[in-house]
């Protein structure tokens, strides 16, 4: 009797045992058993073919244009007697600028001038008279004529240097700005002395500075973007007429100059800082958004979509700038491109577009009030 039941026993312990063994295969089958990925959702974009230019960045400040900028100066000496500007000032054409009173020197020989054309004035009348009396011959007459003529040019001389009048106004000849004003009030100056430098508003040039290692890439003739370096301005359109071959000793760029649009003038005054975009190479590649193109150690690529599953597709990341980024490589217009999602993806993944899986909770919304209905 003993016997039987430790026989009983000792079979229920094995069964125990093999239940045990293969509940734990079991759950080390599950274990291994591949993990079974499902679709991924997705947003595309077919890319566009756009020209793209490498662009150099420049700084500076506007100035007027040499080759019409002028300054303002005299032909005889004086004394500014009054100051009407300011530099830096905007003025109108004719707008008074400065009043000066002519050197004495200069105008004692204006007033000598005035003294012998009345004397020569007076000589020819009486010539003339003796001459119709037979008192004098025509040479006479002749020779009193020459020296009124004489007495009359040296006369407009004198006057052209300034002494005609006790006081001179100097205008503004155009519409334009002060640049810089050189005298101060009661100044004693020379003849020829730069007073002031005036540039015209319609002639306003980019004075620019780039990295020495981007000379080799410009070129005169190229297109610029302008805008003033402080806040929202707008963007003007030049072009670049002088790229210098030598360092700038203070800021150690290499100079530059580009020209501006007439109606620079009406945003920009001289000496606006600003920032420029210098147009070099053009070249035509595929635009796409930045998010579409991913890195790796082999480098850039995309992933399109091919039969509801990802593709991946190396190209060449062209242009880096900006939200819409420019590609190189073996697309076509009607390539599927995937922007969203594709972080997660592996080249061969189902995937399956937003707008097809935006439609799957509707439907199944609409099951559920029929079957409550």
């Amino acid at each position: 009797m003993n016997r039987l039941v430790l026989t009983r026993v000792a079979l229920a312990a094995l069964m125990l045992a093999a239940l045990a063994g293969c509940s734990k295969g079991g759950a080390a089958d599950d274990d291994e058993a591949p993990e079974v990925k499902g679709t991924v959702l997705v947003t595309t974009a077919l890319p566009a073919n756009q020209t793209f230019h490498d662009t150099i960045q420049a700084w500076g400040t506007v100035v007027g244009d040499p080759h019409r900028a002028s300054t303002i100066s005299l032909g005889h000496g004086g004394q500014v007697i009054g100051l009407l500007v300011a530099g830096g000032q905007s003025v109108q054409r004719g707008q008074a600028l400065l009043r000066v009173a002519p050197d004495p020197v200069a105008r004692n020989m204006y007033l000598q001038a005035q003294s012998a054309l009345d004397l020569a004035t007076g000589e020819l009348k009486r010539t003339q008279q003796m001459a119709a009396q037979h008192l004098a011959t025509q040479s006479q007459v002749a020779t009193a004529r020459k020296a009124l003529d004489d007495a009359k040019a040296g006369l407009e001389a004198q006057r052209a240097l300034g002494g005609g009048t006790a006081e001179e106004t100097i205008n503004a000849p155009a519409d334009g700005v002060v640049t810089a004003l050189n005298v101060n009030l009661g100044d004693r100056f020379q003849a020829g002395t730069a007073l002031l430098s005036f540039a015209p508003s319609q002639a306003l040039v980019a004075r620019l500075g780039a990295q020495p290692e981007e000379g080799a890439h410009l070129k005169p003739g190229m297109p610029v973007d302008v805008q003033g370096a402080y806040g929202a301005a707008e963007t003007l359109h030049g072009r670049l007429e002088l790229v210098g071959h030598a360092v700038d000793a203070q800021t150690h760029l290499l100079p530059l100059q580009a020209s501006l649009p007439p109606e620079a003038g009406n945003m920009l005054v001289a000496g606006s800082a600003v920032q420029a975009s210098i147009d070099t190479t053009s070249y035509t590649a595929w635009a796409l958004p930045r998010g579409a193109v991913l890195q790796d150690d082999k480098g850039a690529y995309v992933f399109v979509v091919d039969h509801d599953h990802a593709k991946r597709i190396d190209v060449t990341l062209k242009h880096p700038d900006g939200d819409t980024v420019g590609v190189q490589g073996p697309l076509d217009a009607k390539m599927q491109v995937i922007v969203t999602g594709n972080y997660e993806l592996d080249d061969g993944d189902a995937v399956r577009e937003g707008d097809e899986v935006d439609k799957a909770p509707q439907a199944s919304s609409k099951a559920q009030q029929e079957s409550t209905k």
